[in-house]
């Protein structure tokens, strides 16, 4: 997250599950600004939320609870259902 910055805004995490259909995914993108854009994906594009940012601490947190699939790791945010992007994606 520290290395963030022009030329190199984003970071994505992929979980990988052969058994589990679809793309789960957590994602950041440092906007203009020294905003965070953060999005996830939980499996199918019907479930792919945003949210926008000021807090680096917020959006590590966020990236560490995802990976260790802590349910609570969403919780700091409100997130904006964003599937109607990806309406032709699925």
């Amino acid at each position: 997250m520290a290395n963030l910055g022009r030329g190199n805004g984003f970071v994505i995490v992929e979980r990988v599950d052969d058994q589990a259909a679809g793309d789960w995914y957590v994602q950041v993108w440092l906007r203009d600004g020294n905003t965070y854009q953060l999005e996830f994906r939980d499996g199918t594009a019907a479930e792919h939320y945003q949210t926008r940012t000021i807090s680096q601490e917020k959006v590590i947190a966020a990236l560490s609870g995802w990976a260790k699939g802590r349910p609570e790791w969403k919780d700091a945010f409100m997130w904006n259902n964003i599937s109607t992007f990806f309406a032709d994606a699925d």
